[in-house]
């Protein structure tokens, strides 16, 4: 379950806050040291201690960041936008939609990564444009899709400047209103060693703009029901959530900070990109799932699942992944912008006509019939808890330079949505549980939530972390927290190790799983 209302607003403002404390390492100073004759250029990609880095990452990291990006407490509101496009590559223009009842505004383009711990760089700013209030979105009867038609405030063309990446574009309005307007710059020609996935489809699908979306629906403001909740969402508006940024700076960023902090040959791309470009994944070594990644299409799963017996590596950050089967259709703006899921598969139109395309509960349902453990290596059973990580395999690559011992402790990793393995219901044979939590979590069974990871002979390994609480637990904890009540350090760690194997090549070959699910479930 993510957090919304006034919950996700105070843990945005507190991440907002850790993020500005900085956290990287010191760089020592000294006097430069002169170099007579020619000095060879770097290499494109190295490896390091944390994976595979790329010189461009780290000299992109090492230009002037600031922490202008942060919209100050009382600030948000008043202005709201959304773009013709959830990902754009160089050379394409997006139209740029805001509505504000400020006399006048300005939009800043942040690239999102580590520059010394400001968090990001200002990329692109536009002149002052006179402010509007666009017309109400409307309401579809029948499937209760909120979709806006407003009129374009701005073109913007993606040149060479923007920077592949995840960019915040921060709409400002004259009287100090301010909002976000999340944007994935990928490069469909990358063959970078990772390729790091934005879950929009599932922040799509709890984007309560207008009052609806796939869990409840009615008067904005009001109480929702399941009964009212929309059939088909829009990306044509904006986020009600994350201060218009969804669940980007919550679930997301804090991992995207880490791989640029330590620069790692990356590259970008979004769950549409996925299943418009399923080929894109056989360029990686490794695919990156993230956040809570709960809405997978067809052309998704298929990807993922050609992409691993390819080699390729996948990992699994958050709980729940392709736990609910949707498919894309197009909106006025364009292609894939509406999101279709009815829950109830006798009620989409498609069963009669594409049974494949049905958009269903969950996967495991008739027609799919495709347990999601099939592909993570678990399976979801709840939400609504805080609880600590239990270290099972400290003799595990995972663990390496942690120090942690078996039966240890991580505090708060283990939050929100869980997974844990369940004999019988379409789990790989070569599961290996690295972490064994004892979870019981508000709505769903008591259980355990497992870290998993299993391999493909001669293919690709996947990892699951069992918990919405991973990325979030990266973050740097204030200066007053004690470290035995902070998991950044050894969460860092463990991705770190994460990202060392997984960059190398098939882990299959290189870090067989050594199958123990029998350990713990009998």
């Amino acid at each position: 379950m993510l957090v919304s209302g006034t919950g996700a607003l105070v843990l945005i403002v507190i991440l907002v806050s850790l993020f500005a404390i900085g956290g990287g390492p010191a760089h020592r100073r000294g006097t430069p040291v002169r170099h007579e004759g020619h000095t060879p250029a770097p290499p494109s990609t190295f490896s390091g201690p944390d994976g595979i880095e790329a010189t461009w990452v780290v000299q992109e990291n090492a230009r002037p960041g600031t922490t202008a990006w942060q919209i100050p407490s009382g600030k948000l509101g008043g202005i709201e936008g959304y773009l013709s496009a959830v990902q754009a590559s160089e050379g394409q223009q997006i139209s740029l939609f805001v509505s504000t009842n400020a006399p006048s505004w300005t939009v800043t383009a942040f690239r999102m990564g580590y520059y010394g711990g400001d968090g990001a760089r200002q990329v692109w700013t536009s002149p002052s444009e006179p402010g509007s209030q666009q017309p109400p979105c409307p309401l579809s009867s029948g499937v209760n899709m909120v979709e806006c038609s407003w009129t374009p405030s701005l073109h913007v063309t993606i040149d060479s400047s923007w920077v592949q990446g995840d960019y915040l574009l921060k709409l400002e309005g004259s009287g100090g209103q301010q909002s976000y307007v999340p944007l994935t710059v990928w490069d469909p020609a990358s063959h970078a060693t990772y390729l790091v996935q934005n879950s929009v489809l599932t922040w799509q699908a709890w984007n309560t703009y207008g009052g609806y979306d796939f869990y409840g629906g009615g008067t904005p403001g009001g109480s929702a029901s399941f009964a009212n909740r929309a059939r088909v969402v829009s990306f044509d508006r904006p986020y009600a959530t994350g201060e218009g940024a969804a669940d980007f700076l919550g679930e997301e960023y804090p991992l995207v900070r880490f791989v640029e902090q330590h620069g790692l040959d990356v590259t970008y791309g979004t769950d549409i990109t996925t299943a418009e470009d399923p080929t894109g994944l056989l360029q990686h070594r490794a695919f990156f799932s993230l956040g809570h990644d709960e809405q997978w299409s067809l052309e998704m799963r298929n990807a993922a699942t050609a992409a691993l017996a390819h080699g390729v590596n996948l990992a699994f950050f958050g709980a729940s992944p392709v736990l609910r089967k949707v498919r894309l259709q197009p909106s006025p703006l364009g292609p894939d912008r509406q999101e279709v899921n009815y829950r109830d598969p006798s009620q989409d139109p498609e069963l009669q006509t594409n049974p494949s395309e049905v958009s269903q509960n969950t996967w495991d349902q008739a027609p799919a019939s495709w347990p999601p453990s099939a592909l993570v290596g678990s399976t979801y059973f709840g939400y609504g808890i805080t609880a600590a990580l239990v270290v099972t395999e400290p003799s595990s690559w995972l663990y390496t330079g942690t120090g942690l011992a078996a039966g240890a402790q991580v505090p708060g990793v283990i939050a929100s949505d869980v997974n844990g393995y369940t004999p019988g219901n379409g789990e790989p044979a070569g599961v290996e549980i690295l972490a064994h939590s004892p979870a019981k979590p508000a709505v769903g069974r008591a259980g355990y939530a497992d870290t998993v990871y299993y391999t493909v002979s001669g293919g690709g390994g996947v990892f699951s972390s069992g918990t919405n609480g991973w990325i979030p637990a990266m973050a740097p904890c204030p200066a007053s927290t004690p470290s035995a009540s902070c998991a950044a350090s050894a969460v860092q760690q463990m991705t770190g190790n994460l990202f060392a194997v997984f960059g190398t090549g098939p882990a299959g070959a290189t870090q067989p799983s050594k199958a123990n699910w029998q350990q713990y479930y009998a």
